[in-house]
This record gives C-alpha cells, structure tokens and sequence, in this order.
C-alpha cells in the first residue's frame, strides 16, 4: 500500500486487527442486511465494542485507544471492505464521539461516550431536513425551553440509524435567539417518548442501517443531554464545523476499503478468465484498468493521510477544512471510478450477483452525495485556496515576471 512507508509498527498491528474482525463478520449478515432483513446489526458493533476497536481516536478514560487520525484511516479502510452501511455504522461511534469528546460534559462522557466505545449501544446522527440538506442552517428543528428541560420539534431525514440507534445527535433553533447561527444547538437525544421513526427509506445500496426519516414532537431532552450543557446552547456552529472533520474523514477512509475490495475481485477474474487464447489481464484495455485503478486508490491513501496528518498536527482551521474536503471528494469519485473499473474488465458477470460488485457499486454510489456532495467540497476546497492564496505574497519566485512581456503593464487589463 503507497502508505506502508509512513505507517508505524503499532498500525500494522492495528490492521491486522481489523482484518480479523472483518473476516469474523458473517457472510449471511452482508446478505440479510442488503435484502433488509436486517434492519441494525447491533451485533456488529457489539463485537467491535469487545475487541476495543470502537472509537479509536477516544482517550483511554472513556475506553479509546488515544490513536492519531493517521491511525484509524487504516482501521476504515479495513472496515470499508464490508461495504457503506456497515462502515458507516462503524463510523458513527468516531463521529458522534468526536462531538462529546471534544464538547461535552464530563457526565455526558461518561453516560454516553464510554459506552459507544464499548459498542454497548448505538448512535446516530441527524442532519439533513426535508427542506435543507447542503443549507446547513436552513434547518427548521426547533428547541422550546422551559426551564431545565427542552421540548424538540421537527424533522431529520436520512438518517443511518434511525431505526436502531439509541442515541442521536441533532441540531435544532432555540426558541428566542434571533441569530440562526447563535440559535444552533446541538442535542444528546435518548430513543423515548416524542421521538418516531416515520418512514423507512428504500434504499438503492446501504442497505441494513435502519436509514429513516426521524419525527421529533415534543421530544423531552433535558439540559444535562445539551451537548456542552448550559454553556452549549448556541455553540451548534462550532459543534458542526468540528464534526466536518470526522464526517468528511470517515467516508474517504472507507471508500478506498470499497475501491480496493472491487478491483481485487475484478484482477483475480482477469488472471483467471481467458479469452482469444490467452489471460483478460493481458489485454491492455483491461490491464490499464487495472493500472489506473491502483493509481487512484494509492494517490487517494496517501491524500488522507496527508489531511489526517494535519488535523494531527492541528494545522489552522482553514488548511485542514481544505484538505478533509480534499480527501472526501477525492477518495469517493476514485472509488466510484475504481468500481465501474471492476465491474467493466467482469462484464456481463459483474452485473449479477454471482460477485459482490455489484452490491459495492450501488453501495459506492452514495458516498460522493452524503456528507456533503462533492460539490459543496469544491465550493469549500476553493474558498480555502483563494483565501490562503491572496493573503500571501509569493514565496521565492514570481513566476508571472518570467515572460518576455511581464514589464507592458498596458497589456495586462483586468477591467478593474
């Protein structure tokens, strides 16, 4: 793998870990889960919770292993073998714990981050509104106080664990702040009373994660479940800048598991497959398919961990917001690129489901939209640049001067 040379001994042994807990997974829970019998694999993550390969990133107080972003890209990669669905659900633990680890309250670490970890109860989070996906604060989820206790209206869509979980994260307006970005607050939702599940999405792919549209009427969450306590009322802007970062990270890392899997089945049928006298792979036209295949899933790794290292190293807000954009944009379009690679040097095969590609592509397809499309992260990616661009001057050299009419300002109008 193009990242082997970074990557410590202790991360080798760390992936090795989540290779056996991913041949440990059954094959028939892939199976009910894709035809949805399966609605939450709670057993997943239980066994996930027992092996202590939950919430890597965590402090060792609340059961994490204290492990680097670099880290868990491995173990995602690993984990994304299995598909968006379960990926996802392995991922929720990093993302809802990133938001109770970095603001929450020492109880609501306790109550909830500790058992997460363990694999002891499930968590969602709710972002996406009927009428707001990408428009953030578009949101019309409503938070009513009075006094100790908040009473939550409105609606998330698209939820991964919606049927399931039981615990979600939302955000929601408190009642009387004008400011929608100073109204945002984000809350610790126990599964009770004022909380249903209205719909069941049928899904293209990702299957089995209990994805619905989640209705809150009058929900009762009282102020020790406001993430941050009293002082997180209003801090929901700052709860979801924060959680961009284990949102965006988490899907690029197991796309490269999804692209991997695909071409490994896809070059072991072109060595084997013969066609015209000899092997498929001798074939250029799937030979370069292959080539360009493990191109863009070795640029994809080695982009990640490059943001991963500097979220690591908490680089300004801005570079890392630039590069986790990076990363999420780059490693699903290369994944989504990888698995038509696979299905095309299949063929006919690899439209049935003789092979799992097929699964993988309806899976694969998603990740470039959730999360933020793949074009929110250009419109991110950039703003970024230009702001970093054009607040400095140029490094060593300006290389605008190295032209033989560089020095005839008249012929460089801007219309300005």
């Amino acid at each position: 793998m193009s990242t082997n040379a970074m990557i410590t001994d202790e991360d080798k042994i760390l992936r090795k870990k989540m290779q056996d807990f991913v041949s440990w997974v059954p094959k028939q829970l892939l199976l009910d889960m894709d035809e949805d019998k399966v609605i939450y694999p709670k057993e997943f993550l239980r066994e996930a919770g027992k092996r202590k390969l939950l919430g890597l990133r965590f402090s060792p107080k609340w059961g994490g292993a204290g492990l680097p972003w670099t880290s868990e890209l491995i173990a995602l990669e690993e984990v994304g073998v299995l598909g968006t669905s379960l990926g996802c659900i392995y991922s929720l633990v990093s993302i809802v714990g990133e938001a109770i680890s970095v603001f929450g309250t020492e109880e609501q670490k306790e109550r909830f981050l500790k058992p997460m970890i363990k694999g002891e109860i499930g968590v969602a989070e709710g972002l996406t509104e009927p009428r707001g996906g990408s428009d953030f604060f578009a949101g019309t989820t409503k938070a009513r106080r009075e006094g100790d206790v908040f009473y939550i209206t409105g609606q998330k869509r698209f939820v991964v664990g919606a049927e399931g979980a039981d615990l979600i994260l939302i955000y929601g307006k408190v009642e009387g702040i004008d400011d929608p970005k100073k109204a945002m607050t984000a809350f610790l939702v126990e599964r009770g009373p004022g909380v249903k599940v209205e719909h069941l999405y049928g899904l293209m792919g990702t299957r089995g994660g209990g994805t619905g549209r989640l209705v809150f009427r009058d929900a009762v969450v009282p102020l020790k479940n406001v993430l941050g306590g009293e002082a997180g009322i209003g801090n929901g802007t700052n709860v979801f800048n924060q959680m961009m970062i284990p949102e965006r990270m988490t899907s690029a890392g197991a796309a490269i598991g999804m692209g991997r899997a695909a071409i490994e089945i896809a070059a072991r049928y072109a060595d084997k497959r013969k066609a015209f006298g000899q092997k498929i792979r001798r074939f250029e036209a799937v030979s370069f398919k292959v080539a360009d295949s493990v191109t863009l899933l070795d640029a994809a790794r080695a982009l990640n961990f490059s943001a991963g290292a500097s979220v690591d190293a908490n680089e300004s807000p801005d570079k890392i917001r630039r590069l986790v954009s990076e990363s999420k944009k780059f490693s699903t379009e290369a994944a989504w690129t990888v698995v038509n690679h696979a299905m095309q040097i299949l063929g006919g095969i690899g439209y049935t489901n003789i092979f799992p590609v097929e699964r993988i592509l309806r899976d694969v397809r998603l990740i470039t939209i959730w999360t933020g499309s793949n074009e929110i992260m250009n419109l991110v990616i950039q703003h970024e640049f230009y702001k970093e661009f054009l607040s400095e001057p140029p490094e060593s050299r300006n290389i605008e001067d190295d032209a033989i009419g560089a020095s005839l300002p008249d012929e460089k109008i801007y219309n300005e």
